[in-house]
């Protein structure tokens, strides 16, 4: 959230709900002196609407990829794009990656992923 900041996406703010993690990140972004600029919140992602969201990142585990990218299908504009560390979304086509192994990102344009999806629906029998 922090980094997101600094390149410019305002307003940043990440969720979390374990709350030695949120103490966590509040501390450290308050260590690097953007308390008040970032904002992280004790708040379930699968209960957060993200309609009005245009920059996501993510920082998840594999299993919980496949449902989050049918959340994200669902809410998030055109004009979004959602950055992955770490594990890509299996069934998405990245715009641009970078960075390799463990430090290794996935950048999606939702336009993209939606186009991308529709026509392998159009395109398979049923």
């Amino acid at each position: 959230v922090v980094e997101a900041y600094k390149r410019g996406l305002s307003p940043a703010v990440g969720y979390e709900l374990n709350p030695w993690l949120l103490c966590l990140a509040n501390y450290r972004a308050w260590k690097a002196g953007y308390h008040g600029k970032v904002s992280f919140l004790k708040k379930d992602l699968w209960k957060v609407n993200l309609s009005d969201c245009y920059n996501v990142i993510v920082f998840l585990a594999p299993s919980v990829k496949p449902p989050l990218a049918a959340k994200l299908l669902a809410e998030l504009p055109d004009e979004a794009r959602v950055v992955a560390g770490r594990f890509p979304f299996p069934s998405w086509t990245p715009t641009s990656t970078l960075g390799q192994g463990l430090e290794q990102v996935w950048a999606y344009d939702m336009k993209e992923v939606r186009r991308e999806a529709q026509s392998s629906t159009e395109g398979s029998p049923v």
